[in-house]
């Protein structure tokens, strides 16, 4: 056990069953996280980059292995543990960005905050801090479907961000975006990363942005860790 990680996976596997088939989806993944580091993942499609992030979100159990955060065993919770952990320790955007197409961008952002029993002024004053933060202030009535596929991903890092987790995992955030967009995404990721010390592991094919943003870039390949770098980066 690394004593100075912040998470831990150690031996992660997750196989799939469809009927008689099963598929691997993970084999023996094992990384450390120091706390307030910015981490991408990238890989191949089917590599087992989604699964990783599910699982370290909670959304998924492994079938063999474990994951520990701040020492804690996440892949031990129940049901209720997990979701508390999923409330309030990790935040999580993806590559489509879920928003509720009859909610305004301010609603969406604050929409969490109710399953935190947040009163609704506290959740809308909230909300309004972290568009600020994500520059959508301006843009607070709209939305989804008036809004750019930027600024949605943008809304959507807020969203993940109101509850105030410790951690954000980014599952292809900018998937969807073209790359002047992409980099902007990024860029956003790396700053709440410098300014807050949030931790965040990022998954991305776009390796070039990883290696310009992220303090280490793993390399998965069939559900293993093929290969580890440390970029440097000081962005």
């Amino acid at each position: 056990m690394d004593v100075d990680a912040f998470i831990e996976a150690q031996d992660l596997s997750k196989v799939y069953t469809f009927g008689t088939v099963e598929v691997a989806a993970l084999r023996g993944v094992s990384l450390s996280v120091a706390r307030g580091r910015l981490v991408g993942v990238t890989g191949a499609s089917g590599s087992g980059k989604s699964t990783l992030v599910n699982l370290l979100g909670g959304l998924d159990r492994p079938s063999s292995g474990s994951i520990r955060v701040e020492g804690r065993v996440v892949s031990e919770l129940n049901k209720r543990e997990l979701a508390l952990y999923r409330r309030h320790t990790v935040g999580m955007i993806f590559q489509s960005f879920n928003l509720v197409n009859a909610y305004t961008a301010l609603d969406n952002v604050a929409f969490p905050l109710l399953f935190a029993g947040v009163a609704r002024k506290d959740r809308l004053h909230r909300a309004e801090e972290l568009l600020h933060a994500v520059g959508l202030e301006t843009r607070r009535d709209h939305r989804p479907t008036e809004l750019s596929g930027g600024e949605q991903q943008r809304v959507a890092i807020a969203r993940a961000l109101v509850n105030r987790p410790l951690i954000l995992l980014a599952d292809e955030p900018t998937g969807n975006l073209d790359s002047k967009t992409a980099r902007q995404i990024v860029e956003i990721l790396a700053q709440l990363n410098r300014s807050q010390g949030l931790t965040i592991v990022m998954i991305s094919h776009e390796q070039d942005l990883l290696r310009e943003y992220a303090h280490e870039v793993i390399r998965l390949h069939d559900g293993m860790v093929l290969a580890r770098e440390a970029t440097g980066s000081v962005r």
